[in-house]
């Protein structure tokens, strides 16, 4: 049997460049805890744990935007199942958009947070590469954004509020989606939180790419982990378009232009919080980030279900009608 990390540390299954100085602590550790505890074995531990968490939150402390890019892209970082699992009960899951089909790039369903009921909504990556196959990688399809409506019309008619996860490289672009009316099906998601009656709160727990992360980001309060990305393009995209060549170097370049981390949208009041992660990112600590983050949801929610439904979405037109005329200078 393999002995229970302590603090709930998962060294990960992929180390990226700037996480490879962890690997050697990682595997150090992973072989002292096998062993028979013994006083000297135990303090070791305690020195190596100690060092790993010093570490760990160094290597992140300076990262560049494009580097917060390829950790929220973490094949090991939770989604939005995970934290579903770990801060809800109940939880009910629903499937199809009741037209055409099921889209397993968003999940939803009816579930109890905090001891209230509500309806959570998100996109899911998948862990395994079947998973992400199966899922389309979490970019959804016009009948995953027309679920999310589905959802979200369910959630008014009974009064519960709405959790939204967002963490999508963008919509899925394919020919079919784009026949099957992807424009409109996200236009409609969109409309569908804009004017809904019951308190929306968003978390952007991982990507948070274009209009396929708008469409379900539309609400009274937006969250963002630490190292979450979110903006109109991906560096990618952003490259081939002003650069019109993708390389490391221009991506690197375009996701420093796009201002896409989580500090320059709290700056430009686009979020309302940052949700700090554990040191070395979400992925190596899922139950403490899932903790910090169910603190956050909880609290912004507990605010919102005070307010009358009138307020709660005169308040949101407000908020959305006031992007982009109170940026900070460039």
């Amino acid at each position: 049997m393999t002995p229970a990390r302590p603090r709930g540390i998962h060294p990960p299954s992929t180390y990226l460049a700037f996480e490879r100085p962890l690997a050697a602590i990682d595997g150090e550790i992973a072989a002292l805890a096998g062993r028979r505890a013994t006083g000297r074995t135990a303090e070791r531990l305690r020195r190596l744990r100690a060092a790993q968490r010093r570490l760990a939150r160094d290597l992140v402390r300076g990262l560049s935007p494009w580097e917060r890019v390829q950790l929220a892209r973490h094949p090991d970082r939770p989604s939005t199942l995970d934290y579903v699992r770990r801060l809800c009960t109940q939880f009910v899951e629903l499937h199809g958009d009741r037209r055409f089909a099921d889209d397993g790039a968003v999940v939803g369903g009816l579930a109890r947070f905090a001891g209230r009921a509500v309806v959570v909504v998100g996109h899911q990556r998948g862990r395994t590469q079947a998973e992400r196959i199966a899922r389309n990688f979490g970019m959804a399809r016009p009948e995953g954004y027309r679920k999310a409506v589905r959802l979200f019309e369910l959630a008014a008619r009974f009064g519960r509020p709405v959790l939204t996860f967002v963490d999508t490289q963008g919509a899925y672009p394919g020919i079919g989606a784009e026949e099957r009316g992807q424009a409109e099906a996200i236009a409609a998601s969109l409309a569908a939180l804009a004017g809904l009656g019951v308190p929306v709160v968003c978390a952007v727990i991982g990507e948070g790419g274009s209009g396929g992360a708008l469409a379900l980001a539309v609400a009274d309060r937006v969250l963002m982990q630490e190292h979450a990305w979110y903006s109109v393009i991906a560096p990618e995209g952003c490259a081939s378009i002003l650069f019109r060549r993708l390389t490391p170097e221009t991506a690197a370049r375009s996701a420093a232009l796009l201002h896409l981390t989580a500090e320059d949208l709290a700056a430009a009041k686009v979020v309302d919080e940052v949700v700090r992660e554990p040191g070395g990112g979400a992925h190596r600590d899922p139950a403490h980030a899932a903790a910090r983050l169910g603190r956050a949801l909880e609290r912004h929610l507990e605010e919102l279900a005070r307010r009358p439904v009138r307020t709660l979405v005169a308040r949101r037109d407000a908020r959305y009608r006031r992007f982009g005329t109170d940026l900070p200078p460039a």
